[in-house]
């Protein structure tokens, strides 16, 4: 697998790789009779990160290093519209230097562990076969789609774009990065929405167990 040297591999590229909150909280909403946070808390929370905080949680969301400056230089954002649109902006501006980095930082998509078994095989000898072809680890977004349907799509994703060049590849494995980032940065304002916030030990629980 391809990772990153200065920091733990990333967690499958489904949108589940944000636990819903940290491990050892507990949501106060509800159990104290506290209201929920309001509309847009997390964003505004993401908006007063040091500039340095920012950076860290956004290489965890897209690893090459320009892209994550740009994204924390340009707030405070009023809105995640924006913010996801700024975020697109950079994905589409990368050099061939950083989308090569950002893919460096990626670790090939994976199916949950209590999938069947054969799968679990299948996937592996695909990984192995994509990554001595294209040089990276191959990189989907399946938002959208069912935990029962993710098995199907990653394994039949992964055999159409094995036939690509590698020209077309690195082009569609752009593109999917933009999307992963994309949902990698509303799972964060969900997360900064906690009413524990985002510590800087926790930055680490972006990176998958196990």
């Amino acid at each position: 697998m391809a990772v990153h040297p200065r920091r733990a591999p990333r967690s499958p590229l489904l949108s589940s790789h944000l636990p819903a909150q940290a491990p050892g909280r507990t949501s106060r909403t509800g159990s104290t009779g506290s209201s929920a946070p309001p509309h847009g808390f997390g964003l505004a929370r993401f908006n007063a990160l040091s500039p340095e905080a920012a950076r860290a949680v956004l290489l965890h969301c897209c690893g090459s290093r320009r892209w994550a400056h740009r994204v924390a230089a340009h707030r405070p954002y009023p809105d995640s519209a924006t913010l996801l649109a700024a975020a697109d902006e950079a994905s589409y501006d990368l050099s061939q230097g950083d989308l090569t980095e950002a893919l460096a930082a990626e670790c090939s998509a994976e199916l949950d562990h209590g999938a069947p078994y054969a799968a679990l095989l299948a996937l592996d000898a695909a990984h192995a076969e994509y990554e001595r072809k294209f040089g990276h680890a191959f990189v989907i977004c399946l938002d959208g789609h069912p935990p029962e349907e993710q098995a199907d799509q990653l394994l039949g994703a992964i055999r159409r774009r094995m036939g690509h060049e590698v020209d077309e590849e690195r082009s569609i494995s752009a593109d999917e990065l933009r999307r992963v980032a994309q949902a990698r940065l509303r799972d964060l304002t969900r997360w900064l929405t906690s009413p524990d916030g985002l510590t800087a030990t926790e930055i680490g629980l972006f990176a998958p167990v196990g």
